[in-house]
């Protein structure tokens, strides 16, 4: 049985929720001004990290102590560190650095969706002019495709391993609403027998396409632009990748697409 002092009303939670926007503005800014690649570098003091940054001493100061209470940095008498996490994740020499996603993640695009909420959650769908981030060819995808590549980068590996962990049989592979293509990639790189078609709008492919050629894999990648509910995606695919695509539209609209333009025989997966 819970205490009862467990059980006493706290406004925490709410302030904590409320005021989440100023982690997030926080953060952001840190990544801008490349406050963890400059600890990262051993500029430990703020005034160090300032003049690398080039700031403010009092600005970095209170930006640190804000990152170290937020739990992104670690600091004991006046010098930072970075954390594990940061470390590997916010220092842009490092491989997994993630720091890039905030293009798209952050992007006036996304943020503004819920600028109405209250509003969308009245009428079940976006605010947004033009169906928001669905619209037709919205520049988004490109953000998308550009700066998600590195946060993909690991679990495009891993997936094919679980899927066709012999690699050694011939596959045909439709990509739909590939972005960067780093999940069709993924599997060409595992089986050298693999061959991709990815689908999505013409401008998002380019990134595809460039992805593709430099893993060298351009004479196994092919693209269908357009919309995945009104292209034809042809025929003979042994395998469907869906990585990017259906928890963008509600149940009705998938439903209503579903298959249509694949032959009986070929929808096992």
């Amino acid at each position: 049985m819970s205490s009862p002092a467990a059980q006493q009303p706290s406004p925490q939670l709410f302030f904590q929720t409320i005021n989440a926007h100023q982690r997030t503005e926080a953060l952001k800014a840190a990544i801008e001004l490349e406050v963890f690649t400059a600890i990262g570098e051993d500029n430990k003091t703020s005034s160090e990290i300032a003049k690398r940054c080039e700031t403010s001493e009092r600005g970095m100061r209170i930006l640190c102590d804000y990152l170290t209470i937020m739990g992104m940095l670690s600091k004991e008498n006046d010098r930072y560190s970075l954390t594990p996490d940061s470390a590997f994740f916010l220092d842009k020499r490092s491989p997994a650095y993630l720091g890039g996603t905030t293009e798209f993640l952050c992007s006036p695009m996304l943020t503004d969706g819920s600028k109405n909420l209250a509003e969308a959650v009245r009428r079940g769908g976006t605010t947004m002019p033009d169906d928001g981030t669905i619209g037709p060819e919205n520049p988004v995808w490109v953000k998308f495709a550009r700066a998600m590549g590195p946060m993909m980068a690991m679990p495009s590996q891993l997936i094919p391993k679980l899927v066709d962990p012999q690699a050694n049989q011939k596959l045909k592979i439709l990509d739909i609403a590939a972005g960067h293509g780093l999940f069709g990639i993924g599997f060409a790189k595992n089986n050298p027998q693999a061959e991709i078609v990815a689908l999505d709008w013409a401008p998002v492919l380019a990134v595809a396409k460039e992805n593709a050629r430099q893993a060298g894999l351009s004479d196994r990648y092919s693209t269908i632009e357009g919309s995945a509910f009104d292209v034809d995606f042809g025929s003979g695919y042994d395998l469907v990748l869906l990585t990017n695509f259906l928890h963008h539209f509600d149940q009705e609209s998938v439903d209503h697409s579903k298959g249509k333009h694949l032959p009986a025989a070929n929808r096992k997966y």
